[in-house]
């Protein structure tokens, strides 16, 4: 069983089986199944989309729905920074990420509950809560997981293992897509309720699958460390490195702001985007079915030019898009819309696959901990910065906001050309 469990992990990651490391092949396997369920859910419980479309239906107040998105990102990311000292004090990183794990399963099960149960401005009011717990879960889990990935997988086989969970997890959501459009799974309150309760034992499993994973008894002491502020922002200040891939993962975040724009160009045409959902939800799960294993394969090989290949792609494709939009005052249907949703998804596929990977690999074991929360807040706070996007759309129209997302991904492309090489041993 052991051989074929290496032979299997040699064949994903592109490794011969003697050169895995004992036990690693079955970390890998447990990496790529508590992922896939947690990417699963996290589709299920999409707040751009479900979330949403559950809120309308119950009635609840336009001001609630309007938090969501904000709620999930920003509670997702800011929180990282006061985690960051937790976790690297912890002997075993994944403790952190089982328990946020756990607690997204938890709070996923109260939205389901409050949707069944609830109503109007009270549904909606405990399903924002619930979501803010939600988020605030899952920073623990994003701020402890590349620690978790670096002390169990070797490098140049990290980015194989995360593109194969993310391809996996689109498919499962691809066929949850595929059954709505068909007709099969009804769109109603109760069986969206029914799914974010299955989102929810998803995430309760994967915190105890995660649990089994061998990952070796560290403490990291810091001598450097006083317990100040300072100390802990201080490799921004410090780390030019570290900078340059903040600035470069901000400007390529437009890969992540873009489809809501693309959405309300292809609705100028004349149809609604409600008209056009299910053709745009399957669009982008098969653009990550497609495109997640490929970037984590090519990220294993350089990080850096994965990065600046996605934000190329990224330009091209907002630049023709809001070019097209322009000129024909819109996307010609739902097929055009679909396309455009397609290659943008392809290329923010391979920003996510880049920008995990180059900050797993750059970052030395005492401080990826921090690295990641610094990050991460600091792309929080520049995703908030990106509402004010929406008001151009308001006053220019989306196809110039994705124009301008044309010139801020290329920068971005730019920008990562400077990074070093760190899949180099």
């Amino acid at each position: 069983m052991s051989d074929r469990l290496k032979t299997a992990f040699g064949r994903i990651t592109g490794t011969d089986a003697e050169e895995v490391r004992p036990g690693e092949a079955r970390n890998g396997m447990i990496h790529v199944v508590s992922l896939t369920l947690t990417k699963t859910a996290d589709a299920l419980i999409d707040p751009k989309l479900v979330l949403s479309w559950l809120l309308t239906a119950l009635s609840a107040p336009g001001a609630m729905i309007g938090l969501l998105v904000p709620v999930r990102e920003a509670g997702a990311l800011l929180p990282q920074l006061a985690l960051a000292r937790s976790v690297e004090a912890s002997p075993q990183r994944k403790r952190f990420w089982a328990a946020g794990s756990a607690v997204q399963g938890l709070a996923a099960l109260g939205i389901a509950a409050a949707a069944l149960l609830l109503s109007g401005a009270v549904a909606g009011a405990v399903i924002v809560a619930c979501l803010a717990v939600l988020a605030v879960a899952r920073s623990a889990s994003s701020v402890s997981y590349k620690d978790s990935l670096a002390r169990t997988i070797a490098k140049r086989r990290r980015g194989a293992i995360t593109g194969l969970a993310a391809s996996v997890a689109s498919v499962s959501v691809f066929g949850v897509g595929l059954l709505m459009a068909a007709g099969v799974f009804e769109v109603a309150v109760a069986p969206l309720a029914a799914l974010i309760a299955v989102a929810g034992a998803a995430f309760l499993l994967a915190a105890v699958l995660f649990m089994a994973l061998r990952e070796p008894r560290e403490r990291n002491d810091d001598e450097d460390d006083d317990g100040s502020l300072a100390a802990l922002v201080d490799p921004i200040l410090t780390d030019a490195q570290l900078r340059l891939f903040v600035g470069s993962r901000a400007a390529l975040a437009v890969t992540a702001l873009a489809p809501p724009f693309i959405v309300m160009l292809s609705a100028a045409s004349g149809r609604t985007a409600l008209d056009q959902l299910g053709p745009l939800v399957m669009a982008s799960t098969a653009a990550s079915v497609l495109a997640s294993y490929v970037w984590g394969r090519l990220s294993d090989r350089s990080s850096r030019q994965t990065l600046m290949a996605a934000g190329a792609l990224g330009a091209v494709v907002f630049a023709a898009t809001g070019a097209l939009g322009l000129v024909f005052g819109g996307l010609g249907g739902a097929l055009g819309a679909a396309a455009a949703i397609f290659a943008a998804q392809i290329a923010y596929e391979g920003v996510r696959a880049g920008r995990k990977l180059h900050l797993t690999d750059m970052a030395e074991d005492g401080f990826r901990a921090r690295y990641t929360a610094l990050s991460n807040t600091l792309i929080g706070l520049a995703l908030l910065a990106g509402g004010l996007f929406g008001l151009a759309a308001d006053r220019f129209g989306p196809a110039a906001v994705l124009l301008a997302f044309a010139v801020i991904a290329a920068l971005g492309a730019v920008l990562a050309r400077g990074l070093e090489e760190v899949q180099q041993d």
